[in-house]
């Protein structure tokens, strides 16, 4: 499979308002979200939104079973309006972001993602010239430390720098596997976490400028929901809920949403079984007033 989509029942239940809307699926993958509530809303059309060259093969694997339901853009979901309003679309019911890696991302060694990869890229659209390998071997080490720290929150942030700075000066990193090797040279585990994670984080979130993309995507939201629509953010780690959780906020003290899970919702104790990466998830929901 290519990516077991998180919490498609209370996203189904929490985002569809209106069961003959447009929807947006910004993070498509291997369509897992939108598959499932395509099945549960006969007459509900979806625009879907990935980079990655995967998803859109994925996409067009599975065209037909969708029965044009579905519209696919390969484009970053930051420029969500400018592509709307080129299909000639002005509102939408409802948006939908899973953000983060996909399952089949992570396990594909030759993207780099994972601990175990021979290459060092971590990029989501392999369009764009920056990756991983590149901010190891040319960063300073300042440079370096402030990402770890910034984006990894990584407190040994200047430690693993200097380790890596120090292997520089040998040859160049080439692999995830090796920078992974590094780290753990210089930091040991937290629990049953790899002291590389929040290196490997903040290195993904760089190269693909995460943060941003999904503040530009928050911002943008409220021109282009429909009144009574309404956005599902899932999110994997602090920093990215913290940035959908304020901007919730901001936005229900203006009366422009209505926030519909005043706490976050999580994955069930069965789902996790089924399903251990959604542990993690984070889902927060708004509706436009």
């Amino acid at each position: 499979m290519y990516h077991i989509p998180v919490m498609p029942s209370e996203i189904s239940e929490l985002l569809i308002n209106k069961r003959d809307g447009i929807y947006v699926d910004c993070t498509f993958g291997g369509g897992g979200h939108s598959s499932y509530i395509l099945s549960k809303f006969k007459d509900v059309k979806i625009i879907a939104f990935d980079c990655d060259e995967d998803a859109f093969e994925q996409f067009k694997s599975k065209e037909s079973v969708f029965n044009k339901r579905v519209k696919f853009i390969r484009d970053n979901f930051k420029n969500i309006k400018k592509n709307l309003e080129t299909l000639g679309i002005q509102k939408v019911d409802g948006i939908l972001a899973d953000i983060g890696v996909s399952s089949k991302q992570f396990d594909n060694l030759s993207r780099g993602f994972s601990f175990d990869s021979p290459n060092l890229d971590m990029r989501m659209d392999n369009r764009q010239a920056v990756t991983a390998k590149e901010i190891i071997n040319t960063y300073s080490q300042e440079e370096l430390a402030d990402v770890f720290y910034k984006y990894g929150q990584e407190r040994k942030s200047r430690t693993v720098a200097e380790a890596i700075i120090k292997r520089c000066k040998s040859g160049v990193i080439n692999s995830a596997c090796e920078l992974k090797e590094i780290i753990c040279s210089v930091k040991r585990a937290e629990g049953k976490i790899n002291p590389a994670t929040k290196t490997f984080q903040a290195l993904r979130i760089v190269v693909n400028n995460e943060l941003d993309n999904l503040r530009i995507l928050l911002e943008s939201a409220p021109e282009i929901l429909n009144t009574s629509a309404r956005i599902a953010i899932i999110s994997f780690h602090s920093l990215e809920d913290t940035i959908v959780k304020q901007n919730f906020k901001e936005n229900s003290n203006k009366s422009i949403y209505k926030i519909l899970t005043k706490k976050i919702v999580t994955a069930s104790l069965e789902e996790i079984k089924t399903n251990v990466r959604s542990r993690s998830a984070k889902l927060r929901v708004a509706e436009k007033i």
